[in-house]
């Protein structure tokens, strides 16, 4: 499946509080809505974003819902990109040459 990657930020007076509660309820929602996601890892990060999750879904349109579902979750700007895993880059280049 391939692998999407997901930056987000927040804009929640709330986060301190209630932010497990929450980030819960996201996983379930996602989870509902797109029951063939793999997630890979989660981080909390430092810098113009504040989550970043590397997932794997079918397609491109499970990818969107997982970026829509976040905005709807309280996410103020979610960013979503497509990564190929490196060995899989190098492949490409190979073939290139």
């Amino acid at each position: 499946m391939p692998i999407f990657i997901l930056a987000t930020k927040l804009q929640n007076l709330d986060l301190v509080k209630k932010r497990k509660q929450q980030g819960e309820e996201f996983l379930k929602l996602v989870r509902d809505k797109v029951p063939n996601i793999k997630w890979i890892a989660h981080y909390a990060i430092l810098g113009p974003y504040d989550f970043f999750d590397i997932f794997e879904v079918k397609d491109e349109i499970e990818a969107a819902k997982v970026s829509l579902l976040s905005r709807s979750a309280g996410a103020t700007f979610a960013e979503s990109w497509t990564a190929i895993p490196y060995t899989e880059f190098l492949e490409l280049v190979d073939d290139l040459q």
